[in-house]
This record gives C-alpha cells, sequence and structure tokens, in this order.
C-alpha cells in the first residue's frame, strides 16, 4: 500500500495505491471517496477527497505519506461507511530492504542489463534486472520491492525487461536521494555493517557519503 498527498498538484485528495495499473479501470464513487478497479475487478486503489478533513495532520504533509494504524484504521471507517468492502491493511512493513546479490548473469537480450538473483531475507531471494554498471555478486544493495513508491514518486511493479521478468529495482544513492551520493548511475554497494533483511534506514544512511 502506498499512500500519497500532492495538495499543489492535485488539491485536497489522499491517494491511495493498493496494485498496478493494467489497462482499463472501472471507478465508483461513493460520498468523498473514489474505489478504483483493475479491468479484472480487483481493488487497485482509492481517492479519499476532502482528506484533511479525515486527517487533519495531512495539513504538513507532501509526496508519500506513511499512515498510522489509526489512521489506517479512521480510512477503514470511512470505506465501511460509504459502503465499500475492501479494507486497507493496517500494518506496513519497510519495501526498501539491504540485500545481497548471491549471483548475477548477463541478460540474453541486452549488453548492459544484468540478471540477479538477489537476496532479501533468510530462505527469499528475488529476480531483479538492473542496469547498474557496478553490479557484481556478493554485495549488499537497497532493494525496492514491489510495492515501494521511490523518492521521486516512481512505483515499483513487476516488470519485464526485454523478455525478462523482474520483481523490484536495485537502487542507487541517487534514486534514493541520499545526500552527496554520485550523481551518475550505480548500484549503492554498503558498508557491511548492513544486514540483510533489515528495512533499509534512511536516517543512517545520511552520513554514508
Amino acid at each position: 500500500m502506498i499512500a500519497s498527498y500532492n495538495p499543489a498538484q492535485i488539491g485536497d485528495v489522499l491517494v491511495v495505491v493498493l496494485g498496478p495499473d493494467n489497462g482499463p479501470q472501472q471507478v465508483d464513487q461513493r460520498d468523498q471517496i473514489v474505489e478504483i478497479k483493475d479491468q479484472n475487478g480487483n481493488v487497485i486503489g482509492y481517492n479519499f477527497f476532502a482528506a484533511q478533513a479525515l486527517l487533519p495532520e495531512l495539513a504538513d504533509q507532501n509526496g508519500q505519506v506513511d499512515l498510522t494504524p489509526e489512521e489506517v484504521q479512521q480510512l477503514n471507517q470511512q470505506l465501511q461507511a460509504a459502503g465499500f468492502e475492501a479494507n486497507l491493511p493496517e500494518t506496513e512493513t519497510s519495501k526498501f530492504i539491504v540485500g545481497y546479490v548471491k549471483e548475477m548473469k548477463e541478460h540474453p537480450k541486452s549488453s548492459h542489463l544484468h540478471i540477479t538473483t538477489t537476496e532479501v531475507e533468510a530462505g527469499r531471494t528475488l529476480q531483479i534486472v538492473s542496469g547498474s554498471p557496478n553490479m557484481q555478486e556478493g554485495i549488499k544493495v537497497v532493494v525496492a520491492e514491489v510495492g515501494a513508491m521511490m523518492p521521486d514518486g516512481l512505483m515499483i511493479w513487476p516488470s519485464t525487461l526485454k523478455d525478462v521478468e523482474s520483481d523490484g529495482m536495485i537502487c542507487s544513492g541517487r534514486e534514493l536521494r541520499i545526500p552527496n551520493a554520485p550523481d551518475k548511475p550505480g548500484a549503492l554497494i554498503l558498508p557491511d555493517g548492513y544486514e540483510v533483511g533489515q528495512p533499509f534506514d534512511f536516517k543512517q544512511a545520511q552520513t554514508l557519503f
């Protein structure tokens, strides 16, 4: 689940994204809430209009919003009152994880893409296609898992790059907007002190460069 609030661009609307937008949409508005479904009938998001009336703390927000369990519960109450059946998840784990590149091979249809097998927790790996020129086996990296919103607003969903599936993205320091990160392509290679499978600590990373 990704929540964002950008009053300068779209007004007093809290946008909650639950899944990727893949083609035609079905839209159902009730009261101040719009439910959005994909062409298969799966709920992929909600727009909450007059959002500050629901959550006054949004007045100080701009961009991605980290909703508290209490705020999610309040939104769910509004969904139920409007007659919608779906509920927003009340607990969310970080989508930015410390990963470890276990294997890497060259993409068969590209001279600059690499296919990695990247561990994101014990016993769980992701296949991630990366164009980072410094990609190699045996490094610790930051993985934006499916469902993450990058600092620039890009949302990460499963993708296919030249016929190879990719579930997530290995990030550069520049993409993560870490202060003084090199302004050039390349995965952020983390020091050994970072633990694989743990959420990436953006505050700790402020002094990486």
